[in-house]
């Protein structure tokens, strides 16, 4: 990794891409220090220190502590995210928006985009509306009334656009891949307290050396696991039949087609995570009663994130998404249509159906497989973290699967770049 930067930082084009996206990583983490008006940080703060071991701490480790500490950038990409699953759910679900998406080419890509906007603007404004609710619940508000109440709702709208227009920008001028990279920011600014958190806890006597060295072992064995499964892929035999044009022969010759085995990448944690912890989240802004024998309290703890309950709900929805992700981004009989016109074929299938249904099976598998590894290796922290009665591991294996993820993601797009380019410096490692 470190030499693919070397060789990037050596391309002049490449340059002014990561000092951009440098740039805009500084204005977010700028804006995550920018306080909304009218709200008494300190009592919010102090709340969330007690429930650190909840969906609301799983909302903060993604805002990087913008959550807690209601900052304008406090709902984060949530509303993006939330806007894209809709999205995608819609154009599967109804045809015309299929079509677009499929055959309007780069203007339909675009109207697409433009509606996932939208609606990431109005499910800024629901939310921002509902952590308003939670925060006048509770009684964190220096002043109330329908001006303060516009003012902040309204900030934190403003803040979710912001966002999803910063990593837009990522994603244009910079090294792509924007969202993503605004995550990985977020979570990586909450790397020096964490460690903090840490190493007092060991001061104290809060925690032993030996659960930090399982914890330092489980990290290093999650990082490879994630890396090992980054990088496998099937790859299926395909023959190209052999073409007379003119006085020349095409074709003949033969290739593979290449299948990741997680190619939905982080997608299915970030999109299980947000509907996972949807019920706890409503629970928390009709402010429930702390009696144990009450509904919303019964909700909150089903959807605690170190409840049985909810790790495995966590678990089957990284499955599903994986499964739906990967449906969304690979149509075998798109393949097939393809390979057909191209006269290639797959050796022992005849083309047309029963190619799209061996691709369909070799699909099917190498996504289970590929959701299961993604299921585990999220789920695993939770259940240890549930266990041990430490939240902040619970929380750092979702982290580090984000973290690690994106920055894969990130290089081989760097390297890709870098190869477009011919670099000869790169071609020679």
């Amino acid at each position: 990794m470190l030499q693919t930067l070397r060789n990037a930082w050596k391309v002049e084009e490449l340059r002014r891409k990561i000092v951009f996206t440098l740039f805009i990583i500084l204005l977010y983490r700028i804006g995550n220090a920018v306080p909304v008006p009218y709200i008494n940080v300190a009592a919010l703060e102090e709340y969330f220190a007690g429930i650190g071991d909840t969906v609301f701490g799983l909302f903060n480790a993604m805002s990087g502590n913008a959550f807690s500490s209601a900052t304008i950038f406090a709902l984060s990409i949530q509303p993006y995210i939330n806007a894209s699953i809709i999205m995608q759910l819609l154009c599967i679900a109804i045809p015309a928006l299929e079509r677009m998406q499929k055959d309007g080419g780069d203007e339909g890509r675009k109207r697409i985009a433009s509606i996932t906007r939208y609606a990431t603007v109005a499910i800024g404004l629901l939310q921002g509306s509902a952590y308003y609710m939670m925060i006048r619940n509770f009684d964190m508000l220096k002043e109330q009334g329908a001006w303060q109440a516009i003012v902040i709702v309204l900030s934190f709208t403003a803040g979710s656009a912001l966002i999803m227009w910063l990593g837009e920008q990522i994603t244009e001028f910079g090294i792509g891949n924007g969202i993503s990279i605004v995550l990985f920011a977020s979570i990586i600014s909450r790397l020096p307290s964490t460690v903090g958190t840490l190493a007092s806890n060991l001061t104290t006597g809060a925690i032993s050396w030996f659960a930090l060295i399982a914890i330092i072992v489980g990290v290093l064995v999650i990082i490879g696991l994630i890396v090992f499964a980054s990088d496998a892929e099937r790859r299926i035999p395909i023959q190209y039949a052999k073409q007379m044009r003119g006085r020349k022969m095409y074709g003949g010759q033969s290739t593979h087609l290449p299948m990741k085995v997680n190619m939905s990448g982080v997608m299915p944690i970030i999109f299980a995570q947000s509907i996972a912890s949807l019920p706890a989240t409503i629970m928390m802004f009709t402010n429930p009663s702390p009696d144990p024998g009450t509904f919303a309290y019964g909700i909150q703890s089903f959807f605690n994130s170190t409840s049985p309950f909810y790790i495995i709900l966590y678990f089957l929805l990284i499955i599903g998404f994986g499964f739906f992700y990967s449906t969304v981004q690979f149509n075998p009989i798109e393949v097939s249509n393809n390979l057909k016109k191209n006269n290639g074929s797959i050796p022992g299938f005849r083309p047309g159906k029963p190619t799209s249904d061996f691709i369909r099976k070799v699909l099917n598998r190498i996504t289970l497989f590929g959701s299961l590894y993604l299921g585990i290796v999220a789920a695993l922290p939770l259940a240890f973290g549930s266990t041990t009665k430490m939240a902040g591991v619970a929380l750092g294996g979702t982290s580090i699967i984000i973290v690690v993820g994106v920055a894969l993601e990130t290089f081989k797009q760097l390297e890709g770049q870098i190869l477009m380019r011919n670099y000869k410096g790169f071609l020679d490692n």
